[in-house]
């Protein structure tokens, strides 16, 4: 027999609806879910540090504008006193974390700062309302490891020059052991809030600041604000390694469980801002102008490639080289295996054109034709927030 239940007692306490197929609903106008308890209700991408398309796992010094995974990036005042890279030393329910280590015993001077950010794009915070009197409350939650204890600092921060920010703290209690750690931020209803896509919000964890960039934890700060004041500096014992992942931020007072997105989805989201895109032997295909321009004259010019995700600006490509040769569609090289430059042309939100020059050598191209290059060329993307 079905049993009428309100629902509101299908509700547990991580806030999920568990029902029975003898149920049924009479009421659900008691019930307050927690806003963001659908999908994408985490603003951070990457948070499990899944994704690192740059680096494939490989360790890198980790220096200003350094992305040591996707859309984790490094705000460093000096150079060459840490290294990162993605890990797979994680918490129960994650693959991978990113890891930083300290290459030094820096004494953090007053103008430094050493920091792991994220930047955010304005339209994926802009229902906050930040800079309004409807401000809306957020909460941070995370997993951290470090070989120190004590208590570490981080900050959010706007992106006029910083001139409002929120230093927070937390507590690491137990060396070398994953810790789970959550920060409630009520919104700001002050300053400038961007919510276009250009930085809406920063996030940062501190790995040392100086005093110039530190502050009071737990207040909002007309001031340019990195971290807490008294937090502890990794960069300050050489070997400290810290580890972070299951990072998120969300709409509300309470922290909810990760939100574990599929694979494709979160690469698909990371592509916005940076992608590599390998294109295979024989997989550019053009045609061959004389002088195809004041900047590509005597050039190989490519049909036009669209990206895999529209990008968030029109974006950087820089030039690729590349060994091998054009061959026409019989395989009949027409121009000499050798180092070819290989340029990005008529770029867009949504594609653009390789370019390449013509190295004198074996039969002159024929206008007539389409030719294929013989080897693959990756381009690197990128159109993240700066």
């Amino acid at each position: 027999m079905s049993r009428a239940r309100s629902f509101s007692k299908l509700i547990n306490k991580d806030n999920y609806a568990t029902y029975r197929g003898s149920d049924s609903v009479t009421d659900i106008s008691a019930v307050s879910l927690p806003q963001g308890t659908l999908s994408f209700r985490n603003r951070i991408i990457n948070g499990d540090m899944r994704i690192d398309q740059r680096n494939a796992g490989a360790s890198v010094t980790f220096n200003d504008e350094t992305f040591p995974v996707d859309r984790f990036r490094g705000n460093c005042t000096q150079s060459s006193k840490l290294n990162a890279q993605k890990s797979t030393n994680a918490p129960s329910g994650f693959t991978n974390s990113l890891l930083i280590t300290s290459s030094s015993s820096d004494s953090v001077a007053d103008g430094d700062v050493f920091q792991l950010s994220q930047f955010i794009e304005g339209f994926n915070v802009g229902d906050l309302g930040w800079g309004t009197l409807n401000a809306k409350t957020i909460t941070v939650s995370f997993w951290v490891r470090s070989s120190l204890t004590g208590t570490f600092g981080g900050a959010l921060k706007n992106s006029t020059g910083g001139d409002r920010s929120y230093p927070f703290v937390y507590t690491i209690s137990l060396a070398d052991n994953w810790e789970y750690k959550t920060v409630t931020i009520p919104g700001d209803t002050s300053g400038t809030w961007l919510t276009d896509n250009s930085l809406g919000i920063r996030l940062t964890f501190s790995l040392g600041a100086g005093l110039t960039y530190s502050g009071t934890a737990g207040a909002w700060a007309g001031a340019n604000r990195w971290s807490a004041t008294g937090a502890t500096s990794v960069v300050g014992t050489s070997g400290a390694t810290f580890y972070i992942t299951g990072v998120q931020l969300e709409v509300g007072t309470v922290a909810t469980p990760f939100e574990h997105r599929p694979y494709g989805t979160e690469l698909g989201l990371c592509q916005r801002y940076y992608e590599v895109m390998v294109m295979p032997g024989r997989g550019i295909h053009g045609h061959y102008s004389p002088n195809g321009g004041t900047s590509d004259a005597a050039a190989f010019h490519g049909f036009f490639t669209p990206f895999k995700q529209t990008k968030r600006i029109t974006p950087i490509i820089p030039s690729v080289t590349s060994n091998n040769a054009w061959a026409i569609l019989s395989y009949s090289n027409y121009s000499a295996q050798t180092t070819h430059t290989f340029r990005a042309q008529a770029i867009s939100t949504e594609g653009f054109s390789p370019v390449a020059n013509r190295v004198a050598g074996n039969s002159g191209p024929s206008l007539g034709s389409v030719y294929s290059w013989q080897t693959t060329v990756t381009y690197h993307i990128d159109a993240e927030i700066y």
